[in-house]
């Protein structure tokens, strides 16, 4: 994220040597990363991570997995075996080439401005014994310290050391060798304290406070499940998978058949760019296990594939849900027309879509024998590949939902043993 930083504040053309310095001088709205590190310290301590959010390893992942490597590899086939599709891709897209673009107006805009991070590790850093000092006697106010300043942490004054990346660079520019790194010495200059606003941060802080309660009354919340919200195999129970999960794609970017979505506001907003199935663009493989195995925070937990297929008289299979028919748009049920695409790609042995063979009447009064399809949900994973073949393409005959999944003890409907 930083070389990406670097190298777009670097493409201005035609740039003089005088534009660099008034680019490069601080500025008072670099204070908001600090406030954004309050709001989302205050809300991991209440349970809520939204560290993700603005996290630059997970945003970098995210935006290069969701739109970058998509858009790159559209017609071409080269990263992809078949073209990837995401939902809010767009939205995940502007915002990553805003924060890009910002770098023509203020380099290093994302670490000067925004990145938590950062700020964190700058206010570690007001500690240091070591740092850069200069030389008030030596130092002729010439200001080429401020060309190559990479945090802008006005090296020529008082130096903002929670800025400064000691990148060293203002050292090397310096022709009357005022700036040294090193402990503070009789004639060097003093530091310039933190600059933020208390009464900002209390505010800040405040504000995450009354947003946690309502982040927590949402439909997914504790103690609600919504059948839209179907999470990839392994996924911890929904509170502590939201308590983990960083929304860093990583299991979007491993799964094969491209059914791990962005969740835009289907978990509520503490749910937003988590993973979800849907299945109209794909489906679980019954025996794929490639989300837990990249999930860096164990929010999909780590299976293999025989944890996940079950033991026949042991253990259960994996549910990730139960699928259901829409009879009003099933072709047998509806319409008398005979269909079995959901039974034929069923992975479950015995098959969890079964038939019962019922004489209907055509519409000419004769009469003919016709297959009418049913789920057995003790049998059924809801891996939704029937979803995704169902030839009933706007809205499928049969769709999955989250119950019965097995991460929930609350969300069943059928009575365990």
């Amino acid at each position: 994220m930083g070389i990406m930083n670097q190298w777009i504040s670097r493409l201005t053309p035609g740039r003089k040597p005088m534009e660099d310095y008034s680019m490069n001088e601080y500025r008072h709205m670099y204070r908001l990363k600090y406030y954004i590190l309050a709001a989302l310290l205050v809300l991991a301590a209440m349970g809520s991570l939204q560290i993700g959010l603005f996290d630059p390893i997970a945003l970098i992942h995210r935006s290069f997995i969701i739109s970058v490597l998509p858009a790159t590899d559209l017609g071409m086939g080269v990263i992809y075996q078949r073209p990837q599709v995401f939902l809010g891709g767009v939205l995940i897209a502007l915002l990553f080439i805003a924060l890009i673009l910002a770098n023509r107006q203020y380099p290093r805009f994302w670490c000067r401005a925004l990145c938590p991070l950062g700020a964190m590790l700058g206010m570690m850093s007001l500690g240091s014994v070591y740092r850069i000092r200069r030389d008030v006697d030596k130092c002729t106010d010439c200001n080429k310290c401020l060309r190559g300043c990479q945090g802008a942490c006005a090296p020529h004054g008082a130096l903002r050391i929670a800025e400064c990346h000691v990148c060293m660079n203002c050292i090397e520019d310096c022709p009357e060798d005022a700036l040294t790194f090193g402990a503070p010495e009789a004639r060097s200059s003093i530091h310039a304290p933190l600059d933020v606003n208390r009464r900002r941060v209390m505010e800040t802080m405040v504000a995450a406070g009354v947003l946690y309660p309502m982040m927590k009354s949402s439909l997914t919340g504790e103690t609600a499940a919504h059948a839209a919200v179907i999470r990839p195999p392994g996924s911890l129970p929904e509170p502590d998978f939201l308590r983990r999960c960083i929304k860093c794609a990583m299991c979007m970017r491993a799964c094969p058949t491209n059914v791990l979505q962005p969740a835009l506001l289907e978990a509520g907003f503490e749910g937003l760019w988590t993973p979800l199935l849907i299945n109209q663009i794909g489906w679980c493989e019954s025996h794929c296990v490639m989300c837990g195995q990249v999930c860096p925070t164990g929010a999909i937990k780590p299976l293999t594939v025989q944890q996940r297929a079950g033991t026949p008289g042991k253990t259960p299979p994996m549910k990730l849900g139960t699928a259901f028919y829409d009879r009003g748009r099933c072709l047998p049920w509806a319409m008398n027309v005979e269909c079995i695409v959901c039974e034929e790609v069923c992975p479950t042995s015995p098959k969890a879509i079964w038939f019962e063979v019922k004489e209907i009447k055509n519409r000419d009064g004769s009469t003919r024998k016709l297959k009418m399809p049913y789920v057995d949900p003790k049998l059924c994973i809801g891996c939704g590949i029937c979803e995704n073949k169902c030839p009933v393409r706007d809205k499928a005959a049969i769709r999955v939902t989250s119950v019965g999944e097995t991460r929930s003890k609350t969300n069943q409907m059928l009575l365990g043993k």
